[in-house]
């Protein structure tokens, strides 16, 4: 059935709760690609708990796959033409250092659908807060824009304005680069970390998809230009690291190596992110925040 607009915007969603381990924390970093070089002290950070047991530190992009809803789009009352969903872009905001273990919650809710016309796709966003469960102190929200391919036109209903306006990466040469290889295995690596989309791993679904091979995901490609930030900025300190929103402009493959270039301006880090092999800019108008 097509999409109602009206009723996807008032579509509610459970309450997650998510306890979460040191082992998940790690998992999550080796799904990123951190530990290729396991003489690299600043990767083992976010793999290695240390000989004291408490050395270990969260990537702040886990954020997106703490309380994760999971692949709602495919649910029947949607409306959506999953197979066709393409995850456009991804933000989130820290607000406290994330912990390497404990027990969340997520409140998902939809905060915008708009209308690109027929045969043109529609933006949804979906935004989701992270509070701590025996606490509720807000942790860290999340943000997510995707374009909807096969479901624009539907006309009326839909919220007002447009989606937020892109990020702008300054002209000139960039202060910093930072090329990171991706093992073939990485989306099967995270997906172990809660997003099962078989966009990633079953390629029948990738080709009916349009694409030849399974696909790494967006928040994987996120994290891995993540790390070049934390690599070759903050020295793999975290705790400077207080937000990043980034748009996929391609798809990127299981296996690119990534090249991310980096404009440091005050507190803002904007970057552009390339397979560098193929040619292809994946990940542009993004931008990290520092305290």
């Amino acid at each position: 059935m097509p999409i109602n607009p009206v009723a996807l915007l008032a579509r509610p969603f459970p309450v997650i709760e998510h306890a979460f381990s040191r082992r998940d924390t790690q998992l999550y970093a080796l799904g990123l690609g951190l530990g290729s070089d396991p003489l690299d002290a600043g990767q083992l950070r976010y793999v290695y708990e240390g000989a004291d047991g408490q050395s270990l530190r969260a990537m702040p992009t886990m954020a997106n796959v703490l309380a994760y809803p999971g692949f709602w789009a495919r649910e029947p009352d949607t409306g959506i033409t999953w197979q066709k969903l393409l995850h456009a872009e991804q933000e989130i905001r820290i607000h406290t250092p994330l912990p390497v273990s404990g027990h969340v919650k997520g409140a998902t809710r939809i905060t915008g659908l708009w209308d690109k016309g027929e045969g043109k796709g529609a933006f949804l966003q979906q935004t989701r807060e992270i509070t701590d469960a025996e606490t509720g102190q807000l942790l860290a929200t999340v943000a997510q824009l995707s374009l909807l391919r096969g479901d624009g036109g539907f006309g009326a209903g839909g919220s007002d304005g447009a989606p937020p306006a892109p990020h702008a990466v300054p002209e000139g040469e960039p202060d910093f680069v930072c090329d990171l290889a991706t093992p073939a295995q990485l989306a099967l690596i995270y997906r172990l970390s809660g997003d099962f989309n078989p966009l990633h791993a079953d390629p029948a679904v990738a080709a009916a998809a349009g694409f030849p091979r399974p696909i790494l995901h967006g928040m994987a490609l996120m994290g891995v230009a993540a790390h070049a930030v934390l690599r070759t900025v903050l020295a793999y300190e975290n705790t400077h690291f207080t937000g990043m929103r980034v748009r996929f402009t391609a798809p990127a493959w299981p296996g690119d190596t990534l090249r991310t270039e980096m404009w440091v301006r005050g507190s803002t880090v904007s970057l552009r992110t390339t397979a560098i092999e193929r040619g292809v800019v994946v990940l542009n108008n993004a931008r990290v925040d520092l305290t």
